[in-house]
């Protein structure tokens, strides 16, 4: 089973979605960052830095959120959610996901502390091309990278949704809301929500298992809060 390090409300919000899209059992363990001193530091033998995501595969650790995206759909491909090796689409989903990392994160962490710089100071360039780039990509093609919703767009599409509704520092454009619009009508967006609204209110909470149950099952029928953290929960 994947064992996964999360903290309700952060970077790792998108790997709690890659999870449910991936319809995977998963072992939950709650990681305060925004405790005083920041995470535990028992977590470092985990991630050095101290941050989330991370998870770990039959005693393998992975870390960043690229990395994890690509580790997990190339280990569970049965949802066809990527592109794999030998696909020419490959490519330009791995550029991405790496983009997001790479780019969007600083770019819109910059923008959010309202500073300034010059484009050649930083790798990541600036907010403007950034905007233009991804509202042109939008524009013309209905997910990150073409016609079919792919991992890339769990990546891309968590963090303009916090960059809009939540924290908004990106510009409501009308290609980046029609393309939230399509993302919030999956149900593993909207399990994924749910579950980290719910963690979020659960400071107590350490551990939990979520096994997959499939539409139809008695779990999916009731409400989504009733078994939010299934029989492992303690």
């Amino acid at each position: 089973m994947i064992k996964f390090y999360h903290s309700p409300h952060s970077r790792s919000t998108g790997t709690l979605w890659l999870l449910e899209e991936l319809e995977i059992p998963y072992e939950l363990e709650l990681i305060n960052i925004n405790a005083p001193g920041g995470a535990p530091e028992a977590y470092r033998t985990i991630q050095p830095n101290k941050k989330v995501p991370a998870i770990v595969h039959d005693g393998i650790i992975i870390t960043e959120r690229a990395a994890i995206t690509t580790y997990l759909c190339d280990a569970f491909p049965d949802n066809d959610i990527a592109p794999q090796v030998g696909d020419l689409r490959r490519g330009p989903y791995l550029s991405m996901l790496v983009y997001c990392d790479a780019v969007l994160d600083p770019v819109i962490a910059v923008k959010t502390h309202q500073w300034t710089y010059k484009s050649n100071e930083f790798s990541f360039g600036l907010f403007d091309d950034m905007v233009e780039y991804l509202d042109q990509k939008l524009l013309h093609h209905p997910y990150a990278t073409g016609s079919d919703f792919t991992a890339a767009d769990v990546q891309l599409g968590i963090m303009l949704y916090w960059a809009i509704k939540i924290f908004p520092v990106m510009p409501e454009k009308e290609s980046f809301m029609r393309y939230l619009d399509r993302l919030s009508e999956r149900p593993a967006f909207i399990r994924a929500l749910e579950k980290d609204q719910e963690l979020a209110k659960n400071p107590r909470s350490t551990t939990a298992h979520f096994p997959y149950n499939k539409p139809g099952s008695r779990q999916n029928q009731d409400s989504p809060h009733d078994h939010m953290y299934g029989d492992g929960f303690s």
